[in-house]
């Protein structure tokens, strides 16, 4: 039996993309054991782990703060589990101590390969490099066939019997019609669509027939879901209100989901919700799409500076912010509609 350490500290959305990965790897080699480390928030993404994952939080738990504090952890690691190979999902200075600490031990470590090069030639102002490139998911799945593990990937959902799934009890609804969630924030403006177009989208999809709403946000977002929410009978605002569990459980059960290219969008992917994402500085093309999303679901539009970055941290340099002022709400709409009312269409 092999320990293998897996590192992947941040952030929500990429630690969420490692889900499919670890949980397939760690099925196909039941008798190996993973170990993987995280920060302490992202621990609650692994529902129904196979028994053979192990998550230690990195975080609150360290007692001493930098280098010292992070060499006191790998000791502490290497001496519970001793461990044999090493699976670097992040590449970023931390874990690369990591990694140097477990080579000197002659251990196999293997260390994700980035992109970063293709990446700023994907998102550079002129002569774009536009191509897709290999998705994230793919790019820790390598990380593992270089350690030996060769498997397909056959995750499905964290719930194996999404018919079985228990909904929250604050959810005094039996799912007898369309269920639409609606995810419309993100961490960086250049992934938002614009608020005042996003409630045109909540109107029109309030008017479908036999048709609940459910929006989801942070704390921070909680009063502007609300207002929405006060505006219709069957708009629901679930911000504040759920775990990260009970939130997986409902979207779960919705019929599709509207998100931005967002970490929502990855919650949906690992409960097997078909997802419309909106994109706008940012681009599937860089790799960060929702496991197994169609592409076809996908709200863009085709213009010569897209995508101007990776993350969607940057300042729109044309200053319209035509990537997303240009997107109608009726596109949207009609997406949404193309997954629901099949039938109708």
């Amino acid at each position: 039996m092999a320990s293998v350490l897996v590192i992947r500290f941040s952030a929500f959305g990429d630690v969420a993309m490692t889900i499919p990965v670890i949980y397939s790897v760690a099925r196909a080699y039941p008798q190996d054991r993973f170990i993987f480390v995280t920060k302490s928030p992202f621990e609650c993404l692994f529902i129904n782990k196979p028994s053979n994952i192990e998550v230690i939080p990195y975080g609150s738990e360290v007692r001493s703060k930098g280098i010292i504090g992070l060499h006191d952890f790998i000791k502490k690691i290497n001496s519970t589990y001793s461990i044999d190979r090493v699976a670097d999902l992040h590449n970023v200075l931390r874990s690369r101590q990591i990694d140097f600490y477990f080579k000197l031990q002659g251990k196999n470590v293997a260390v994700i390969s980035k992109g970063r090069r293709s990446k700023k030639l994907l998102t550079q102002r002129t002569h774009k490099r536009m191509e897709p490139l290999e998705s994230s998911i793919e790019r820790y799945h390598q990380v593992f066939r270089k350690l030996g593990y060769e498997n397909s990937l056959n995750f499905i959902s964290l719930f194996e019997n999404q018919k079985e799934v228990k909904l929250p009890s604050f959810i005094p609804l039996k799912k007898n019609n369309i269920w639409i969630g609606v995810a419309p924030f993100a961490q960086h403006p250049g992934k938002v669509y614009p608020l005042e177009k996003m409630h045109q989208v909540i109107d029109q999809m309030a008017t479908l027939e036999d048709t609940e709403i459910f929006l989801f946000g942070g704390k921070n977002e909680k009063d502007q879901l609300e207002s929405w929410a006060s505006d219709y009978k069957n708009v629901r605002s679930m911000a504040g209100k759920t775990s990260i569990y009970d939130e997986l459980t409902l979207i779960s059960q919705l019929d599709v989901m509207v998100t931005m290219d967002s970490a929502n969008m990855h919650l949906a992917s690992l409960v097997n919700t078909p997802v419309v994402s909106i994109w706008g500085a940012t681009h599937p093309y860089a790799g960060f799409n929702g496991y197994n999303q169609n592409l076809e679901n996908v709200v863009q539009l085709d213009l010569p500076c897209r995508p101007c970055s990776v993350f969607g941290n940057k300042s729109c340099y044309r200053k319209d912010f035509a990537c997303m002022m240009g997107i109608t709400p009726e596109k949207i709409v009609q997406k949404v509609k193309q997954i629901t009312l099949k039938d109708s269409i």
